[in-house]
């Protein structure tokens, strides 16, 4: 069955207007006809089966027919990555792979080795959202990872909350067997790696220096990696 999505304030009792992106997916693309059975998510773990009613120009309306599971479940723990920028469509590529990966929170680092700077953070921002929302309909997941504005590791570090993994290639230990609440936030540096002053801040913020040893893996790698060995230790990959 073909999933759309469309934001909590659009679904009423009995029906859910899809806007102009989805409404030209569904008729331009899918070429789907009204009384055609589809799905939609609203973001925020709900899904809803129903019936293809209206085919507008720029918005569509779905019969609501009854709610149901999504596809796929959403991890037992609230994991955000933050990842240094990253050039080209590397930091594209992370975006799509944590979202089917269950990370519920993404967040852009500028860092001091990073290989591209912010510049344009809300057009960047709303890019990558566009990924992640792809990403969903593809996994099957009926809640959205949110990604934010890209921020400077500093700022990031003074306001994160714990427990808070730091890797590096460097002064750290192995990853913890145990985790205390449901919460992880993991941090990834770029590929010229962290400077002297950034681990020596993180460690003064409290965060859990980890080392990961055996293999020397690009910055996207790590990203990716680290978000399936978090969810294989504490997650529902296991």
């Amino acid at each position: 069955m073909r999933r759309f999505y469309a934001p909590k304030q659009n679904f009423s009792d009995s029906q859910v207007k899809l806007d102009a992106d989805e409404t030209r997916h569904l008729r331009d693309v899918l070429r789907l006809k009204t009384g055609d059975a589809a799905s939609v998510f609203d973001g925020e773990g709900g899904e809803f089966e129903g019936v293809i009613s209206i085919i507008g120009k720029k918005e569509s309306m779905l019969d609501i027919r009854q709610p149901v599971g999504p596809p796929a479940a959403e991890s037992p723990i609230e994991l955000t990555l933050a990842v240094s920028l990253l050039k080209g469509e590397k930091f594209d590529l992370v975006t799509q792979k944590a979202v089917e990966l269950g990370v519920a929170k993404l967040i852009p680092l500028e860092t001091a080795r990073a290989d591209v700077r912010a510049g344009d953070g809300d057009k960047r921002q709303q890019r990558w959202q566009k990924i992640a929302l792809g990403a969903t309909k593809q996994c099957g997941r009926a809640k959205l990872m949110h990604v934010a504005k890209p921020i400077r590791f500093n700022t990031f570090a003074g306001t994160a909350e714990s427990p808070v993994y730091f890797f590096t290639e460097r002064d750290g230990t192995s990853l913890p067997a145990d985790l205390s609440g449901q919460k992880i936030t993991a941090v990834i540096g770029p590929e010229g790696g962290w400077e002297d002053s950034e681990i020596e801040f993180a460690r003064k913020c409290g965060f859990e220096l980890v080392t990961l040893g055996g293999r020397i893996l690009r910055a996207e790698t790590a990203a990716i990696v680290i978000a399936a060995l978090l969810q294989h230790r504490f997650g529902d990959l296991n």
